[in-house]
Parts: structure tokens; C-alpha cells; sequence
């Protein structure tokens, strides 16, 4: 009994050999919008033509050429009716001039004997079914038929009572010959119109092409200047939406940077008449308190204006790997520590060059700060910049990893990543990450310690 349960568990039995033709089709058909465009216009023309040649042509070439082998045939059984009936002369010549004027036909009467062993029919040969069905069922005699000797000629012999009949007719009197003109043009037409549909489709392309160039450039931090909607309506409104978005984030950019430049900048007039009155009073050891505090809030007020400046504009420019991370091993060895580096790929990257500076700096004096050897890895492909920092500090708890990159978190225990500031280094180095378009990540280091990953777009 078929119950609803078990015809479940039969779909679910069939389902992952669905997904694996859906997974390979995946893998063959092409990605791009372009070429998915070219198929949704040539895949139905294709199925459209093959359907016509299958089925109008086929019958068309069928019906043709029956009738027009059902002509030749009536007229050979005419001539024999006419040798077997009235007299004729020795030598035929009558016969023979009736069937080439009137009926272009080339006959021949051969002294009887035996017919040529029945040749290999073609296997794709409509015509030899077709013309051999006639003659049986018009002529009733036994025959012999040739459509392959001469590509313009068919070759027809039939045996009568004491000699032979041989007929040669044109190719063009017993097949349809002329079908491969209506091919011709179906698929010449074809090419023209998929030429024509692909010059409409790169138009058409052109503008989303453009819209994608211009989002993946502000993604990295740099403004398409030469942008402007183009393209169908729709083109247009998303590249007018996405204008509208890129000014909205761009102001918002600037407004934060002027609260924050504006703020730090109150903050340090008031910081230094705190400092000028803690001057006036000496050297008071009770003021070495105030001392303290006053420091830590020049220290804040620096990472504030840290802050502010990694949000300004930056032009993009080049800068060499190599140069940077040889500059930190000069720094690294000043220290006491160890540092080395490796670069896979293209050395020369295409950044903003300051923030780019601060973003591995950041991440380089962390490691200083609280480890003794630092390994850096970048790999440089035609897609992404990859840089990774390996160090033998005492790391990061997994649970912590996200709340580092807040502004201001400070761990308690274990590893403080800004002992010295207020906790904006990561930060810092996330946020200039994530405006060149890419972001920055900690994991477990195979030394022991943090590793950290920049990984941005090329």
C-alpha cells in the first residue's frame, strides 16, 4: 500500500540526484551576465530551428520528393507500356528521342540479362526507400537503382521479359534538391540576428558593467568620478540610487570627522589651561595626581585626533610591500625582537598610502608591544591582498576577538592591545581596512599567540 510517508521518503531518496544535475549544471553554464543574456537569445533559436528542420522540413523534403519520384516512376512505366505494345524499330531511336524530349529521360534497351548485385544503400538516404517503394508499387518488375554512382544523376535499370531497360534522369527529377537553400537562409538569418542581439546586449551590459566598476572602486575607498547612470530605466535608477547612497555615506563620513575634530579640538583648550595652571602652582606633590589624569587625557585627546584623521579623504597611490615591512623589521630590531616577512606575488599595491601605513603599523606595535617575534605573510593575486600577522604573545580569548575592535575596549586581563592609548588601535586598523573594501580578522597563531589578517581587495 502506498501511503503519503512513503512517497516522502522517495522524493527525498530522488532529491540528491536532482541537486547533483542542478550542482553540475552549475559548474558548466558561464557566470556572467553577459553570456547568460547570449543563451537566454540562442538556446531558444536553437531549439526553434531544430524543431522546424526536424519536423517542416523533414516532411516537406518527404512529400517532395515522393511526388517527384512518383512522377519519374509513372513516366517509365509509360515508355515500357509503349515498348511492350506498339512495334518498335530495331534500334529503338523513337523510344529513346520521345523519352529525351519529352520527358528528360536517357533510356537505353540492353539485350536481357542479369541486373548488378544490389548496391549499399546510403544510410541516410531518403531517396532510395522512397524511389524503390514507387518502382515496386507502380512498375512490378524486378529493377536496380543507383543514387550514389554520380552526385547529378540517378541510374534506374529494369528487367523485362527479353531485355533490359536502363533510364539515367537528372538527380533534380526524383529528390527534393533545393531544400538546403531554406537552411541556408534560416540559419544565415539566425547569425544576423544573434549578431544584431549581441551588439544590443553590450549596450545593454555596458551600464551595469559600469554601475558594478564604480560601487567595487568606492568599496576600496576611491570615488569614480566619471560615473553617470546610463542604460535602461531600471540601469538608471539603481546607478542614481547608488549616487544618492555614496553622497549620504560621504557626508556622514565628514560629519563625523568634523564632531570628532571639533570635540578633540574643545578638549584640548580646556586640557591646556589645566596644564598651564598645573604649572603656575609647581612643583606640588599633591598635584602629581592631577598630573597623571591630565597626561591620560592628552593621551586621549591624541587618539581622538587618531581617529579623526583615518576618516579624511585619501588619494590613492602605490606603495611597495617589501618597504613597509623592512621598515618594521628596523623598528622591531631597535626593540630587541625578531620580525620576518615574505611576499607572495606582486610587490607594488595600490592603496591609500597613509592609512595603509597606519593600518599595519597599528598592528605590527601590538605585536611588539606584547610579543617577541612577529611572522608576516602577504600574498599579492589579481583579486585580493592578503597580509597575516603570527606572533608568540599571549593572544586573545575567542570570546573577546569582536570586542577588541570597538572604540574605547580595553581588556582587563591577559593581553591590553593599547596600554598606552585608549583602546582605538584595532579600531583604527579595522576601520581603515573596511574602507579600502576588506576587513581585518583574529584567529589563533600556529606560534602561539594572535594572528591577525588583513585582507582587502586588489
Amino acid at each position: 500500500m502506498v501511503t503519503i510517508d512513503s512517497l516522502r521518503r522517495e522524493d527525498r531518496s530522488s532529491a540528491p540526484g536532482w541537486r547533483w544535475i542542478v550542482r553540475w549544471l552549475r559548474r558548466r553554464l558561464p557566470t556572467g551576465l553577459y553570456a547568460r543574456s547570449l543563451l537566454i537569445i540562442i538556446i531558444p533559436m536553437v531549439l526553434l530551428q531544430s524543431v522546424v528542420a526536424a519536423v517542416f522540413m523533414e516532411r516537406h523534403w518527404q512529400m517532395v520528393t515522393e511526388r517527384l519520384s512518383l512522377a519519374v516512376t509513372r513516366d517509365i512505366a509509360a515508355i515500357i507500356e509503349i515498348i511492350e505494345t506498339y512495334p518498335q524499330n530495331s534500334d529503338y531511336s523513337e523510344i529513346i528521342r520521345i523519352a529525351r524530349d519529352q520527358l528528360s529521360l536517357q533510356i537505353s534497351i540492353e539485350p536481357d540479362g542479369d541486373l548488378p548485385p544490389p548496391r549499399v544503400k546510403p544510410f541516410f538516404s531518403i531517396l532510395d526507400g522512397i524511389l524503390s517503394d514507387e518502382i515496386t508499387d507502380e512498375i512490378h518488375r524486378p529493377f536496380w537503382i543507383d543514387t550514389v554512382g554520380n552526385s547529378n544523376l540517378v541510374e534506374i535499370r529494369i528487367k523485362l521479359d527479353n531485355k533490359i531497360l536502363r533510364v539515367l534522369t537528372k538527380r533534380s527529377q526524383t529528390y527534393a534538391s533545393n531544400t538546403h537553400i531554406f537552411i541556408v537562409w534560416m540559419v544565415g538569418t539566425s547569425l544576423v540576428l544573434i549578431g544584431i542581439s549581441i551588439l544590443f546586449l553590450r549596450g545593454q551590459i555596458r551600464p551595469i558593467l559600469m554601475l558594478a566598476r564604480a560601487a567595487e572602486s568606492f568599496g576600496k575607498g576611491q570615488k569614480p568620478d566619471n560615473f553617470h547612470p546610463r542604460g535602461a530605466d531600471e540601469v538608471r535608477r539603481a546607478g542614481l540610487a547608488f549616487i544618492l547612497m555614496r553622497e549620504r555615506i560621504e557626508r556622514q563620513i565628514e560629519q563625523r570627522t568634523a564632531m570628532l575634530s571639533g570635540v578633540s579640538h574643545d578638549l584640548r583648550t580646556i586640557l591646556t589651561r589645566f596644564k598651564l595652571q598645573l604649572a603656575l602652582a609647581g612643583d606640588n606633590p599633591d598635584l602629581h595626581g592631577l598630573n597623571d589624569d591630565v597626561n591620560d587625557m592628552q593621551t586621549m585627546l591624541e587618539a581622538y585626533m587618531a581617529f579623526a584623521r583615518g576618516e579624511v579623504e585619501e588619494d590613492v597611490g602605490e606603495l611597495k610591500l617589501s618597504e613597509i615591512f623592512a621598515k618594521l623589521e628596523s623598528d622591531f630590531a631597535l626593540h630587541g625582537k625578531k620580525l620576518s616577512y615574505s611576499i607572495e606575488g606582486d610587490d607594488d599595491i595600490s592603496v591609500r598610502p597613509n592609512a595603509f601605513m597606519r593600518l599595519v603599523t597599528n598592528l605590527a606595535s601590538n605585536a611588539r608591544r606584547y610579543a617577541d617575534r612577529l611572522d608576516i605573510e602577504a600574498k599579492h593575486n589579481a583579486k585580493w591582498l592578503t597580509v597575516v600577522f603570527d606572533d608568540d604573545g599571549p593572544g586573545i580569548p575567542e570570546k573577546n576577538r569582536e570586542d577588541v575592535f570597538k572604540p574605547f575596549f580595553r581588556l582587563d586581563m591577559a593581553r591590553n592591545l593599547d596600554a598606552s592609548g585608549t583602546g582605538l588601535g584595532l579600531a583604527i586598523a579595522r576601520d581603515i581596512a573596511r574602507s579600502h573594501g576588506g576587513n581585518v580578522t583574529l584567529g589563533d597563531s600556529p606560534l602561539g599567540g594572535l594572528r591577525a589578517t588583513i585582507r582587502i581587495p586588489a
